[in-house]
């Protein structure tokens, strides 16, 4: 029964997300061109990022983003994550990143089934983090590396929405864990949802509460 009850729950996920998902590239083909062109007037570079990704049962992948960096970032200082302020992101890259427009062409690795809309945060292969005391830590060391990868990685989730941008890696880890043991349908519509209430507002960037104004003391 538990078995039947999981085929069903895992048709209807891939079944929400092929539909949203679909929806979204011909609702968004219009901002598409768009951001195409500003990215190309502002630098002249690639439109897209294209960068390898572990999926569900440590699949790699090839993730697509709109490129919101300089165009030789890479090559110059290897896949690191954008931090605060990071002069290697461009003009319109961080408006993109604000508002989490970089990702729209993720929305093709979503109906390919190679992601879902909500999901842990998809990693690099042999990630590394560095903690409190400067030493480089490699993810898979981290305990609920390889749980996380029983699911499809997400282009949004529990650990995205609600855990701040700067909190490591373990304790992000115990947000998707979380999510494993209780995603449902209805808490897949209401992590878009909020998802999207983040991406008006403009806070993907922001270092502390997206959802709410902190409040003042």
């Amino acid at each position: 029964m538990n078995h039947r009850l999981g085929v069903r729950s895992s048709w209807t996920k891939r079944s929400f997300d092929a539909l949203l998902s679909g929806f979204g590239l011909i609702a968004s083909a219009p901002l598409w061109a768009l951001v195409a062109i500003a990215i190309r007037l502002e630098d002249g570079g690639p439109v897209f990022y294209k960068q390898d990704r572990i999926g569900q049962d440590g699949r790699p992948f090839r993730s697509l983003k709109f490129r919101s960096m300089a165009p030789d970032s890479d090559k110059r200082f290897g896949p690191l994550q954008a931090r605060d302020g990071d002069s290697r992101v461009t003009r319109i890259g961080r408006l993109l990143r604000a508002t989490a427009s970089d990702e729209l062409p993720q929305l093709l690795n979503i109906l390919k089934g190679e992601m879902s809309f909500v999901g842990p945060r998809a990693l690099l292969p042999h990630e590394i983090e560095v903690n409190g005391g400067g030493d480089l830590i490699p993810l898979e060391k981290i305990p609920g590396y390889e749980a996380r990868h029983s699911v499809r990685p997400g282009l949004t989730g529990v650990a995205q929405v609600y855990a701040p941008r700067d909190l490591p890696r373990h304790h992000k880890f115990k947000y998707d864990l979380l999510y494993i043991k209780r995603q449902t349908l209805c808490l897949d519509v209401k992590l878009v949802i909020l998802s999207l209430w983040i991406t008006v507002r403009g806070k993907w960037e922001y270092r502390g509460n997206k959802l709410w104004n902190e409040r003042t003391k």
